[in-house]
């Protein structure tokens, strides 16, 4: 089955072409054929998702000749309550879809034009929506309802919901191969930080809690979005007159690390830190804190971690972050060792940076969050046949 994976963006389109193997074979994964981005739609010779389209299957002529997909599997990020499973896309999957952007205004709209852009280009083609929030669906009623009336819960789906599912769904369990460990059985905290970011307790290779909440504001702080904010500040600047519209751009384009250190590049901050800016060191400061913070909860929330697990962007790429954020965990006996984390910078394939007498170990596992989309694609169109 020939699968493409489409990660829609609102400037930018992320594919990848895979090959998968039949069930049983072994390499569940598949072969990776191509893989690319188009970016700045809508800024230069391409002006929307639909030319980025057309851009794409010209580059991939270019290297494989001729191609013709089975099925395209597209990353949606917000399915709401209403997807607990990834779904074969209609036309009332889609306008759930578009309904749900208030939630994920960086996310589901380009998300959704994405699809529309694939099925006016292929119709007919089976498309799959991957959301993010499907891993998060195990999560027990204690930790995803909010103490809010139960007639607002009920109303509006007042509640957490969790992202970065496919990669949360990956790095467990290839750290628990790393490890040794039966996936039932792997208890962990995983840290996705990346520009978006997010932490999740895992507890028998499920999660049972996560950082991000309602929408994918809630918690660490990211490239451009605070985290955990008091709700009485945001009805302060209301009272001040900043609208939901102004406020919706405050605190997803302006705020985190941006607003902290002014950039949302870590690698900019790192340097500008080791270079003595004061703004970068404090920025450093408060994310690894809330993170640290939120790995020791998750610490309780999971029964006891039997691993550390840093991954994305940030956490695979920036051995400065991960030290920050391990070392305020000394009280929990959790270290690493320096040389390790050093190596450990753009790896490969699951590596262990933790100290031989760190009580747990600590992992960089590289996300593949397109293999989880290609997998979760071809079961969603096999089950059709």
């Amino acid at each position: 089955m020939l699968i493409l994976i489409i990660n829609s963006g609102s400037s930018s389109l992320k594919y990848q072409v895979r090959r998968m193997h039949p069930a049983g074979s072994g390499d569940p994964g598949g072969d990776v054929l191509a893989e690319g981005t188009i970016e700045q739609i809508g800024e230069g010779d391409v002006r929307d998702h639909g030319q980025a389209l057309d851009a794409m299957v010209e580059k991939l002529e270019d290297g494989l000749g001729r191609v013709e997909f089975d099925a395209v599997g597209h990353r949606v990020v917000h399915g709401g309550g209403r997807f607990e499973r990834h779904q074969l896309i209609d036309e009332d999957v889609l306008r759930a879809i578009e309904d749900l952007a208030p939630l994920a205004p960086l996310h589901n709209p380009p998300n959704a034009e994405g699809i529309r852009a694939a099925a006016r280009k292929w119709p007919g083609l089976p498309q799959v929506a991957v959301f993010d929030t499907v891993f998060h669906a195990t999560l027990p009623e204690h930790a995803w309802r909010y103490a809010v009336p139960g007639e607002l819960q009920e109303k509006y789906g007042l509640r957490r919901y969790g992202f970065h599912g496919s990669s949360f769904e990956y790095v467990t369990r290839e750290a628990a191969r790393a490890l040794g460990t039966p996936l039932e059985e792997f208890d962990a905290v995983v840290a996705h930080v990346g520009n978006g970011a997010s932490a999740t307790a895992i507890s028998g290779g499920r999660s049972v809690d996560t950082s991000m909440g309602f929408t994918p504001l809630e918690g660490l702080v990211m490239g451009t979005r605070p985290g955990d904010l008091d709700p009485g500040l945001l009805l302060f600047l209301q009272r001040e007159g900043y609208g939901a519209d102004r406020l919706q751009e405050l605190l997803n384009q302006e705020s985190g690390l941006k607003a902290l250190a002014g950039s949302n590049d870590m690698r900019r901050i790192v340097k500008a830190a080791e270079e003595g800016n004061g703004r970068a060191q404090m920025a450093l400061a408060v994310a690894s804190y809330r993170l640290a913070k939120y790995i020791g909860a998750y610490h309780v929330a999971c029964g006891g971690a039997g691993a550390l697990v840093f991954t994305a962007g940030v956490g695979e790429h920036s051995a400065r972050f991960r030290a920050l954020t391990v070392d305020r965990l000394g009280m929990l006996g959790i270290r690493l060792d320096p040389a390790a984390n050093t190596a450990a910078d753009d790896p490969r394939e699951a590596c262990t940076i933790s100290a031989a007498d760190s009580a747990i170990p600590v992992l960089v596992v590289p996300t593949d969050e397109e293999q989880v989309i290609a997998e979760a694609t071809a079961a969603v169109v096999s089950s059709l046949q």
